[in-house]
């Protein structure tokens, strides 16, 4: 069914610049067959947006915020406010082309009632490689841009009308009624994953999203998301990865999968913070391994490159049994180590204990600060969760023999992990799962 009439929304967060390009752009658009407005949320901006908007593009209707709502709250109060029946979401680092929004018109005009939206195609400012076509959704909820990066002469672009999991938030035609009922994107999110949760929702609810390549706009990929910086961009990517899974699985995939999402998790958080910060490895050591209450068999030497600890809280433990347990070569590194220390004026000693690990990379912070983040929001998640399950009209498998589930190593220890016969285990033989080579999915 074709739109009465067409809002175009664009959220904007100190963009002006991407707003020179972007705005004029919309303004040149063919004629759609419908009427359009566009709709520009000024997010908290502090590089004179709003004045510019008034004064160079008063065909736009501004809706200010003086705090940054984030990409998703955004969207929200951009779809609250539009008079159309279908919104059209457009990053405002974009520019779209002529025919751009006359081509998401007409595929949503064509498609059958249950297409809740149409996804545009994305290219670099160039035009000659991809950036969006169509997504892939990985085990425990991170997804790829299937392709991105790669020349468009050899990238994998689906046909006309094909279905997609999910449609890109930067370039998309939804109806408005079926993004208000499915809960529109989840302003927990801030950013990042949101069209994917909103994706799988609409099918979840039994609706459909499909893929119409002639609406094109070209990106100037990151330039807006680099203003959060990688470890804040890895913060939202880890959370939101969890929520989504834990929310959208039915239950039987999620009492298949959520074992080896969360061994996955900790897998990772363990793997950064043992080889990004300084002392990490010694969070690998066992302080049982024969280096207290004297349990180490006589002459035995402790494993490299791992140094023992004994807990200040230990009994105090003799000479002899100090020599047994760390063997002769750590007990004497450790008395000279000691010896020099000692003579040391006490400013030139460092008051943490040589062996102590310490917390400085900010990527491992991001992610534990995830982690923090989920723990404390339990009861939230799990009302959404309810929620969600509620509208399910089409159960997980159904839809992941359409979009399978992707296993891709993409974290430092990922491809011994996925190896290992413990994950392998938890995550069965009988699901619909790809394995993938990060290469295969996105050039890097």
């Amino acid at each position: 069914m074709k739109p009465r009439k067409v809002s175009v929304a664009v959220v904007s967060w100190n963009g002006r610049r991407h707003l020179e390009v972007c705005l004029p752009a919309l303004r040149d658009q063919l004629d759609p067959g419908v009427p359009f407005e566009v709709l520009l949320l000024d997010n908290g901006s502090s590089d004179g947006t709003a004045e510019w908007v008034r004064r160079r593009h008063p065909e736009v209707r501004l809706i200010e915020s003086g705090v940054n709502l984030g990409f998703c709250a955004g969207n929200n109060r951009l779809v609250e406010a539009a008079e159309g029946d279908a919104v059209a979401l457009l990053n405002n680092d974009t520019r779209p082309e002529p025919g751009w929004l006359a081509a998401l018109v007409d595929a949503l005009a064509a498609a059958p009632d249950d297409v809740a939206a149409v996804s545009g195609k994305i290219v670099d400012w160039t035009g000659e490689r991809l950036d969006f076509a169509r997504g892939v959704l990985t085990f425990d909820g991170h997804a790829f841009q299937l392709d991105y990066r790669r020349p468009l002469a050899t990238a994998r672009v689906p046909p006309p009308g094909s279905e997609l999991l999910f449609a890109c938030g930067g370039n998309m035609l939804v109806r408005r009624a079926a993004f208000r009922a499915a809960g529109g994107f989840d302003e927990d999110y801030f950013a990042y994953l949101e069209d994917v949760d909103l994706g799988w929702r609409l099918w979840l609810g039994g609706e459909r999203v499909l893929f119409a390549p002639e609406a094109v706009v070209r990106h100037r990929s990151m330039a807006t998301s680099d203003l959060l910086g990688n470890a804040n961009r890895g913060f939202l990517f880890e959370r939101n990865a969890f929520l989504t899974v834990y929310k959208n699985y039915d239950d039987d995939f999620l009492a298949r999968l959520l074992p080896a999402v969360l061994l996955t998790l900790t897998h990772r958080t363990q793997t950064l913070m043992v080889q990004n910060n300084p002392g990490g490895e010694q969070l690998t050591f066992d302080p049982y391994a024969g280096l207290i209450a004297n349990t180490a068999r006589p002459n035995r030497e402790p494993e490299a490159p791992h140094e023992p600890v004994i807990p200040t809280s230990s009994p105090k433990i003799g000479l002899v049994q100090k020599w047994r347990g760390y063997g002769p070569r750590e007990f004497v590194r450790r008395a000279v180590r000691k010896a020099v220390r000692t003579a040391l004026p006490a400013w030139a000693v460092d008051a943490r204990p040589p062996y102590e690990a310490r917390l400085t990379d900010d990527r491992t912070v991001a992610q534990l600060r995830a982690v923090t983040q989920l723990l404390s929001h339990l009861d939230s998640a799990s009302a959404k969760r309810r929620r969600v399950q509620a509208r399910r009209r089409r159960c997980d498998r159904e839809i992941f023999e359409r979009f399978p589930l992707y296993v891709v190593p993409t974290y430092p220890g990922d491809e011994r992990l996925f190896a290992s016969a413990a994950f392998k285990a938890w995550m069965g033989d009988d699901l619909p799962v790809v394995h993938a080579a990060f290469e295969d999915v996105m050039a890097r």
